[in-house]
C-alpha cells in the first residue's frame, strides 16, 4: 500500500496602488458615472 501526500501553500498579498494609479482609477470612475447619468438623461427624454 502506497500513500502519497502533497502539501501546497499559496500566499496572496494585496497590491498597494501608487498615488498616480489611485487618482487615475478615481478619474475613470467619475467619468463612468457621468456617462451613466448622460445616458439616463437621454433615455428619459425619449
Amino acid at each position: 500500500m502506497t500513500l502519497n501526500i502533497f502539501f501546497i501553500s499559496i500566499t496572496l498579498k494585496k497590491r498597494k496602488e501608487s498615488l498616480q494609479q489611485a487618482e487615475r482609477n478615481e478619474m475613470i470612475e467619475k467619468l463612468f458615472e457621468q456617462n451613466k447619468e448622460r445616458q439616463l438623461s437621454v433615455y428619459h427624454l425619449l
